[in-house]
């Protein structure tokens, strides 16, 4: 069988190896898609339409089926997600202390629109309906982290917070190196 994620058939075998070991800890019935999608997106980081297509195989299901569950359920991914998911809130206390602003100002930083990922899978941008931090207003949640307060002015040292290190060498790290 082909791939879709331009893997050789040999790479590809070890590529879908991580799944062929959650699909056989689980009865090849309906009842195990759940636990099953959600092992899938834990190991891959989303659910391709390969692994999909591998699970629907697995336990006999059509493939629109799995992807109507996966459609569903808003914990599931389709496509690659970011190191940190910030969640912006939009709720009526952030909306009127300014989180429109706080949001823009994360568009710019990050190059992407709420419910985009940056190229580099560093981040990825959504809007919720609320937080559950009103007098923290505007709010935003990064990973597990609640950042209140927020203004267009600070955002982007929040943002700086999560940044990988970057890991090229320095010039002085590289002179050093070189001699």
């Amino acid at each position: 069988m082909g791939c879709i994620c331009g893997h050789g058939k040999e790479s590809y075998e070890k590529y879908l190896e991580p799944l062929r070991n959650i699909l056989a800890r689980y009865s090849a019935e309906q009842a195990s898609l759940i636990p099953i999608l959600q092992e899938a997106q834990e190991q891959y980081g989303y659910l391709p339409q390969d692994i999909l297509q591998e699970i629907a195989r697995s336990l006999q299901l059509s493939l629109a089926k799995v992807y109507g569950v996966v459609t569903f359920y808003t914990q599931f991914h389709l496509q690659p997600r970011g190191k940190n998911v910030i969640k912006v809130c939009t709720g009526t206390a952030c909306h009127v202390r300014g989180g429109t602003e706080v949001l823009r100002a994360i568009e710019k930083e990050l190059g992407i629109v709420s419910g985009g990922t940056t190229e580099d899978l560093e981040f990825t941008l959504e809007t919720v309906a609320c937080i559950g931090a009103c007098g923290l207003a505007p709010v935003i949640m990064i990973n597990d982290d609640t950042h209140g307060r927020l203004n267009q002015n600070n955002v982007a040292s929040v943002l700086a917070a999560y940044r990988s290190e970057d890991k090229t060498p320095r010039k002085e790290e590289t002179l050093k190196l070189a001699n």
